[in-house]
């Protein structure tokens, strides 16, 4: 009888030993889990995008956040160039979110070479396209949307003339014959191409064509960069560039555009 009721004392020692390492286990995979779940949304479903710069106004506006639809065009698999089977292509019109390809000029500035970006899709694989004073043309058609027509030039904006090395990508690129004429002699930010985009590539541009370096500057966008498309504007304050407010991210919020379809 003695020795059960010592027995019993022992076990409950133990119990009450491991109880707390037991919890703490417990905590950790609780965390663990959620923290894969999180990764997994992020890599593969949904995921947050904060747009940083004026080039898609007045589709997107400095410091609206957005959540991007990572799995319509194949998720991404870290690490690699591939991806997951997707649910479809991006079209063109398309607002896109990519990684930009190399740009040598944000590395020599001490800047990160191949940001993520998001810019609309204007030309895919066999698409002719050429600027003529500010006007694009895709297979001959003017493209005189919405959202290009709102671009305006200013002080402190790309200038229609405007002539700068990174257009030197093109010249290999211009078609030096064709049923659109010739490429101009020196491209500029207005007058360039016509040119063919290349297979498993796309072009993509700013709405905002005087504020937005695009693919005019760093090249054609290969397939496998694609990201995701935006859906929807969740969050969205007046950055400290348009405010003198203290804490703008909670006294400047735009209500007007949380829930804002992006199209």
């Amino acid at each position: 009888m003695a020795s059960n009721v010592v027995s019993q004392a022992r076990g409950q020692k133990k119990s009450a030993g491991a109880s707390p390492l037991r919890a703490v286990w417990e905590s950790v995979k609780s965390l663990a889990g959620a923290i894969l779940i999180y990764l997994v949304i992020n890599t593969f479903l949904i995921a947050a995008y904060r747009i940083p710069s004026g080039s898609m106004i007045p589709t997107l506006l400095i410091g609206d956040w957005l959540f991007v639809n990572r799995a319509v065009y194949g998720p991404h698999i870290p690490f690699t160039n591939s991806h997951l089977p997707s649910f479809s292509e991006p079209k063109r019109g398309d607002v896109v979110v990519f990684v930009s390809p190399y740009q040598a000029d944000e590395a020599a500035a001490g800047a990160d070479p191949t940001p993520t970006l998001v810019k609309r899709m204007v030309g895919m694989a066999g698409d002719t396209l050429l600027m003529r004073k500010g006007l694009l043309h895709v297979n001959g058609v003017p493209q005189r949307q919405g959202f290009g027509a709102e671009s305006r030039y200013g002080p402190g904006t790309s200038q229609p003339g405007d002539v700068d090395q990174l257009f030197e990508w093109q010249r290999t690129h211009a078609l030096k014959q064709s049923r659109f004429g010739a490429a101009p002699a020196q491209p500029t930010h207005d007058d360039w191409g016509p040119l063919v985009v290349p297979p498993q590539h796309y072009f993509m541009m700013g709405d905002n064509r005087y504020e937005s370096k695009d693919s005019r500057y760093w090249g054609v966008v290969p397939r496998e960069n694609v990201r995701g498309r935006p859906m929807f504007v969740y969050y969205s304050y007046r950055s400290g560039a348009e405010t003198d407010r203290p804490i703008s991210f909670i006294t400047d919020i735009r209500w007007g555009r949380i829930g804002t379809r992006i199209k």
